[in-house]
């Protein structure tokens, strides 16, 4: 697992619980983006999500990571001063691919040329770094109703 990369405006790297003011604040002020992203999904982020839970998802996260099992990242300022967003790579969940991989910026920077930026490194470095010949990116390249319609991966 990669443990550093970083694009021309940001760094991407393992998330840690050290992260969880910044992971609060750039979800809790980017809400309504998120929930209609992935709230039908997901139900996340609900409006009265607290910086405990958020800790609680984080330090989970960290431990996946730990494990091998799934991998989250910070999507960072090159000075790490704020978050800009993250980035998700999972098994998949569906048959058909190596892995899901999913990211998503704060509403301050959705539409602008770090987002695009970020789209289109995590698109090559996903594909580039790790071992996967196909990803999906639900809700991005395939519909959320179209993703649920897949056979499920069957997980020990």
């Amino acid at each position: 697992m990669p443990t550093l990369v970083a694009g021309l405006r940001f760094r991407i790297r393992p998330i840690t619980v050290h992260d969880v003011v910044k992971v609060y604040d750039a979800v809790m002020s980017s809400r309504e983006h998120l929930w209609a992203e992935f709230g039908d999904v997901w139900g996340w982020p609900r409006a009265g999500l607290t910086l405990e839970e958020t800790l609680i998802d984080v330090a989970w996260r960290q431990r996946e990571g730990e494990l091998r099992r799934s991998f989250s990242f910070a999507v960072l300022t090159t000075d790490e001063s704020r978050l800009l967003g993250a980035v998700r790579i999972d098994p998949p969940g569906k048959l058909g691919v190596d892995a899901e991989a999913g990211f998503w910026v704060r509403s301050d920077q959705d539409g602008s040329s770090v987002a695009a930026e970020l789209e289109d490194f995590v698109r090559e470095w996903v594909t580039t770094t790790w071992p996967f010949k196909t990803v999906r990116y639900p809700g991005r390249d395939i519909s959320w109703d179209e993703w649920h319609a897949l056979p499920s991966v069957e997980h020990p």
